[in-house]
């Protein structure tokens, strides 16, 4: 059967068994006669007794964070033709929901976003790269969803305390003020606004936040909670009524397909809003195939949303590539096209918000699953899936065994859906090379004459989606260029008067917030620098390190040069490092290990082998001071490192044993501001 595959559409197969013809190039053996003999079963699909929950969308995450660092340096043509991919409708992704961070200043995963307040009297709504993502994908997709997420919040909100909740007004009164500042100056509607992503929540906050959204006129805007799991916030509303009232949508993370019985109480809209987080291969994709139905066949979730948008970070922070493509060579143009795009349009390139699933969906006989949505107005989308367990594993929860085997399904139209006269076929097939089909159509299935049934011979690993909607695209732009390493020489002398964006290019901070600069107090050679704003610890979602940090270039670095000019602004406790061979980063940047060269305000020099400064190489007295530009240069050849101050060595054959690689980086001794210009990174060969 796999081999008339290749040879003809599954259309003309599935035709075949509805009309009891050969098809071409098969034996004589009549599929019907196939069918008929073939384990299978009979699934109708029928809105005579009604339909089921309204379908929400299929959406992806940019957050939690720093997942989009890297897209906005790419270069035109292909940063837009990345954004088609995700966004355009009818071409690949599709996406019908958005769902970003409100940078919060924290570490949040990847990296740190910046927070549209760093401190109390500070608003700055241009900061980072969320809004502008918003914006493209309202450029693309006028009508899709928008949903706001903080994962950190900005220190001062915490008067102290790593928490957001010491004052309910405030906090509020900081997320409300994201979703204005969306509107008033670029433009976007939020729709749904989130609690504290995967964090405690608290219900007297929640009320706040419904009253004040009220207040500045955002009726308009839904709340989600908790991003977390369907406990305790179900059973909470449950038992104040007043909870139940204020939030719209449950959302729950990786709910593995499945509910609870007081979420469904509730009778609130339930979500996904967190799923996936699966390395992009084919078994990725099959996760998301496999969770896309299931989730709404097994637990009623009308939304699902894919963490993350697209993997457009360094693919060595911690869950490289688990976003829905691959974008995180900025400096080369290249970027791949994964199979978790085709996955998502075989449901987003055919149904909207707005359609309805139909109340008769469940599993195939022989493992897999079906769904079918309607607009209502005649219109029929049918989903089928037969992701086997060993090609649908997600990286969480842990899926229990199940089995998926060749079966023949007939599919039976009922109700409002008899008089459908044929539909559009698109299919997918991972595995094998040989065998691998992603999101190709074949020809319509036609439905005889007093005919309201088809079958198809299903085998694992597919997926169908069979439409009566002809507006789907494989979408394409030309072979993007090939991969190719970060520079071997790399320089940034942040000379940028008007910047578009606030963080220089591939500077990725991992604890701590780097902007662009104009420093009025020098209007010589380091007027435009790059600057670290933070000067407070922010209430965190990760284990932030207690130094600030920003990274750059190839983990694969070895044997490097790292040059810099530093200005320590704090006196006596303030300090600056440049460093080499960064071996970690993200949720796990506290114990980073490299070669770290640091000079203080006090008139110290420091080598470390750690971020965290337990591991002393070297340390002396140097002729340093605050309020001062310096010139930091290190160099990393083999098993030693040296350093100079100003073009003078100051330590030198330092011996380093690990790490072997790592990227170079920049950053201070604590939440300090401090100065960073002409950076240079050399890597030998």
């Amino acid at each position: 059967m796999a081999e008339s595959l290749l040879q003809a559409s599954r259309q003309r197969r599935a035709k075949a068994m509805t009309a009891a013809a050969g098809s071409a190039g098969r034996a004589a053996v009549s599929l019907l006669l196939c069918a008929l003999l073939a384990p299978g079963g009979a699934y109708v699909l029928d809105d005579s007794d009604g339909l089921g929950r309204e379908f929400d969308g299929i959406g992806a995450v940019s957050g939690g964070g720093a997942t989009s660092r890297l897209l906005v340096n790419y270069p035109e043509p292909y940063r837009s033709q990345i954004l088609d991919y995700l966004f355009k409708p009818n071409f690949g992704a599709s996406l019908h929901i958005l769902k970003v961070e409100i940078g919060g200043d924290g570490q949040t995963t990847d990296g740190t976003e910046p927070s549209h307040m760093h401190y109390a009297l500070d608003e700055n709504y241009f900061r980072g790269y969320e809004w502008w993502l918003m914006k493209e994908a309202k450029k693309r997709n006028p009508n899709i969803t928008l949903m706001g997420l903080p994962w950190s919040f900005p220190g001062w909100l915490g008067k102290g305390f790593n928490w957001p909740y010491v004052n309910l007004q405030l906090t509020a009164y900081y997320v409300v003020s994201w979703i204005v500042g969306a509107k008033y100056y670029h433009d976007l509607d939020i729709d749904y606004i989130g609690i504290w992503n995967e964090r405690t929540f608290d219900s007297d906050y929640i009320k706040v936040l419904r009253r004040m959204l009220n207040y500045q006129g955002l009726q308009r805007v839904k709340i989600i909670a908790s991003d977390n799991l369907w406990e305790p916030i179900a059973a909470s509303m449950l038992l104040d009524p007043e909870l139940l009232k204020v939030i719209d949508v449950i959302g729950a993370h990786y709910p593995g397909t499945h509910t609870v019985k007081d979420a469904r109480l509730t009778e609130k809209k339930l979500w996904s809003s967190e799923d996936f987080s699966t390395l992009n291969n084919d078994v990725g994709a099959g996760c998301w195939a496999r969770v896309l139905n299931q989730n709404y066949i097994n637990g009623y979730m009308t939304s699902t949303i894919a963490w993350n948008l697209v993997a457009s970070y360094y693919e060595q922070l911690p869950y490289g590539r688990c976003g829905l493509m691959t974008a995180q060579e900025p400096w080369s143009g290249h970027y791949v096209v994964e199979s978790p795009i085709w996955i998502s349009a075989h449901t987003t390139q055919f149904t909207q918000p707005g359609w309805y699933y139909l109340k008769t969906v469940g599993h195939l006989e022989k493992g897999g699953s079906y769904v079918a949505l309607t607009d209502g107005l005649g219109n029929l989308t049918i989903i089928i899936e037969t992701m086997s367990h060993k090609q649908s594993k997600c990286i969480r929860p842990f899926l229990p065994y199940f089995n998926v085997s060749r079966q023949y399904a007939t599919f039976i139209l009922k109700g409002s859906f008899s008089e459908i006269p044929g539909l559009q076929v698109w299919y997918t097939k991972l595995g094998k090379p040989s065998e691998r089909f992603l999101f190709k159509q074949l020809d319509s299935l036609w439905l005889p004459d007093g005919s309201d049934s088809f079958t198809l011979e299903l085998q694992a690993d597919e997926l169908f989606t069979l439409t009566t909607l002809t507006a789907g695209t494989k979408g394409s732009y030309p072979v993007p260029p090939r991969s190719q390493p970060f520079p071997r020489i790399y320089k940034d002398d942040f000379n940028v008067d008007y910047p578009f964006f606030t963080e220089a290019p591939n500077f990725a901070d991992q604890t701590g917030v780097f902007e662009y600069f104009t420093n009025m107090e020098d209007p010589g050679e380091h007027r435009f620098t790059l600057r670290q704003v933070l000067n407070q610890r922010p209430i965190t979602w990760a284990a932030d390190a207690y130094n600030t940090i920003s990274v750059i270039g190839d983990y694969k670095w070895s044997n490097v040069t790292i040059k810099c000019d530093v200005y320590i602004e704090t006196p006596q406790t303030g300090g600056v490092f440049i460093a080499g061979r960064v071996n970690k980063g993200g949720i796990l940047i506290r114990s980073a290990r490299g070669v770290f060269f640091w000079i203080f305000a006090n008139g110290t020099y420091r080598v470390t082998g750690d971020l965290a400064g337990w591991m002393i190489y070297a340390l002396g007295q140097a002729d340093i001071r605050a309020k001062k530009w310096y010139t930091l240069t290190l160099t990393i050849k083999g098993h030693f490192s040296s350093g100079m101050l100003n073009g003078k060595p100051l330590w030198t054959n330092v011996p380093v044993n690990f790490p072997k690689n790592g990227w170079a980086a920049i950053g201070t001794h604590f939440f300090e501001f401090a100065q960073f210009d002409n950076f240079y990174v050399e890597a030998m060969g």
